[in-house]
């Protein structure tokens, strides 16, 4: 006899799983419910519709092949019927059905033997006025996605207001500010863009170059209230007021799952539905997937929450087969993400050094600037990288990286994503094979520097200085009793020497061993050169010589200047 599949929820994981189910059991039947006119769409997509990098949004919802996934598709091509404009009201578990309601008010019941609930998030809402007027958007659907779209496109906005500076509102902010030319601004109540995610050192590098691209940010700000008489037209902060046409909500997400929780399924804290590794609920005969539920974190080992695309395609597909007779395992995750940045990236995987040490770690974050490929390649550019380690134990608990969007950043982060489940070492890292050619990596990869860094730093061997001290030592000098070793050749480290000659000392490192009686020995000695390299052996040389007060910039003299700090334009 053939099974009744139902699944509430028709955007990523609903429409995977389904399909799934139908390639291995073609006799069973298989509903999709949901209460949008627009289903199965790119929702991680939507930033690059409003920008116009995809010009149309049935582009979100189509296949490789162009063909739209809308209710004939799914009934044509993968012999699913999808019930679109149709709200699910109940879960009865008893007698197995699902009350829904259609579009005319019609109610009935879906029997079922199996049930997938994959029904997503919703934006969350700032309790604050004005956040029902004109023009105040949330980007929780096609639906946002296509009236922000046809607002910008009539010229109608000049000024707009990101509220948030996570995921969604730094590629919203990039989409107004680039294509648009609209003046746009960030407020975000954290200290930093992209918080929890990576370090704040790394977050100022993305954060710098979106100004450089016209986009202003305020941070450390609680948005008050939203004005205006016939939409946003101000949002005042805690410290100012700034003029908006546009407003963009982007403070978090919270699970629909008002549906499970209202059955009596088992659920987590936040709201979110508990899941095994098969995707089950607490009860067997019903799935949940995507956005909606926890799994867990494979570096933490407790519940995480990951709403990618990506994940509840996966995710999909575990179901999809379990329902067909398999026995397909979803273990958990690492957590790996990019965000672009104009014409850069922020990425990571695992842990940050916060949220890892609120996991219980004792964790602390090692950073190197390297080359993307071979020095003597033409065409290279400087990545920077952060390993978070456990001192303890020398594991590795995450990475993160900022460079190019076309430079190989990504691909090393993902590197070290594929191991992160493992519970792998700093040796690990230091040893990871890659493959080498001068146009794509170096003979020793700055994967593997990051590596030989992290096990400099736990054998004691490296002492390292991150862009934030440097700043608040820099901000200082004339009151520490800091020396700044500058081991660059003296072409590079002259401007400095000269405009400040009290404080900044020029020893390139080839000439360091001759020179040893000229380095200062009652200060502290602030130890730079380009990316970090050679202020760490110039750190070795001295160290032997018995000079040990000493720190090494970690990503050197390019991390600062990324990093915001013009020493040649300080006074």
């Amino acid at each position: 006899m053939a099974d009744n599949i139902v699944i509430i929820g028709a955007v990523a994981v609903g429409p995977k799983s389904g399909c799934r189910y139908k390639r291995l059991r073609q006799d069973g039947n298989v509903t999709l419910i949901d209460q949008d006119d627009i289903i199965s769409y790119g929702g991680c997509g939507i930033p690059y519709y409003v920008s116009g990098d995809v010009s149309d949004e049935a582009e979100l919802r189509s296949t490789s092949f162009h063909m739209v996934r809308d209710e004939k598709f799914f009934k044509d091509d993968k012999g699913v019927t999808a019930l679109t404009g149709t709200r699910a009201l109940k879960i009865d578990r008893k007698n197995k059905t699902v009350q829904v309601q259609d579009k005319t008010g019609t109610q009935r019941d879906i029997p079922y033997d199996k049930l997938v609930i994959g029904v997503g998030t919703k934006p969350r809402d700032l309790n604050i006025p004005g956040t029902s007027l004109k023009n105040v958007y949330r980007v929780g659907n096609m639906h946002d996605a296509i009236k922000i779209k046809e607002l910008v496109t009539a010229g109608s906005v000049e000024k707009a207001v990101v509220i948030g500076a996570g995921f969604i509102g730094l590629e919203m902010a990039e989409a107004l500010a680039d294509m648009w030319q609209i003046e746009t601004t960030v407020v975000e109540f954290c200290d930093q863009i992209m918080p929890g995610f990576v370090s704040k050192n790394l977050s100022l590098l993305a954060q710098r170059r979106m100004e450089e691209e016209g986009v202003r940010f305020y941070l450390e700000e609680s948005v008050e209230a939203i004005e205006g008489k016939d939409g946003a037209e101000r949002v005042k902060t805690n410290k100012r007021t700034l003029d908006a046409d546009l407003v963009i909500m982007a403070v978090g997400i919270a699970p629909n799952t008002e549906l499970a929780s209202d059955a009596g399924l088992e659920m987590a804290q936040g709201g979110f539905i508990k899941v095994n590794e098969k995707m089950q609920t607490s009860d067997p005969d019903i799935y949940a997937g995507g956005d909606c539920v926890v799994i867990k974190n494979l570096v933490s080992g407790k519940p995480g929450f990951f709403p990618l695309g990506s994940m509840a395609n996966r995710q999909g597909r575990v179901i999809g087969t379990n329902m067909a007779g398999g026995n397909a395992e979803f273990k958990g995750a690492v957590g790996s993400f990019v965000v672009k940045t104009f014409d850069t990236a922020l990425a990571g995987a695992g842990l940050s050094v916060t949220t890892a040490q609120r996991a219980g770690f004792d964790a602390v974050g090692i950073q190197v600037a390297q080359f993307d490929r071979a020095h003597f390649y033409p065409e290279k550019e400087i990545i920077y990288l952060e390993l978070v380690v456990d001192l303890k134990t020398r594991r590795v608990l995450g990475i993160q990286g900022y460079g190019g969007e076309n430079s190989g950043m990504f691909t090393r982060v993902n590197a070290v994503a594929a191991i992160l489940q493992y519970q792998p070492t700093v040796d690990a890292v230091s040893n990871l094979e890659l493959a080498y050619s001068p146009p794509f990596a170096s003979a020793m990869d700055v994967i593997n520097a990051l590596g030989n860094a992290a096990d400099n730093f736990l054998d004691g061997r490296y002492k390292p200085m991150t862009q934030d001290e440097f700043e608040a030592c820099w901000k200082d000098r004339d009151k520490n009793a800091c020396m700044y070793l500058d081991c660059r050749a003296y072409a590079d480290a002259k401007i400095f020497e000269e405009k400040y000659p009290e404080i900044w000392k020029s020893i390139p490192h080839n000439e360091l061993a001759g020179r040893m009686d000229e380095v200062p020995k009652d200060k502290k000695l602030i130890l730079i050169c380009n990316t970090g390299v050679r202020s760490y052996e110039a750190q070795i040389n001295l160290a032997a010589q018995g000079i040990t007060d000493t720190l090494s910039v970690g990503a050197g003299m390019a991390s600062l200047k990324q990093y915001g700090l013009d020493f040649e334009t300080d006074e």
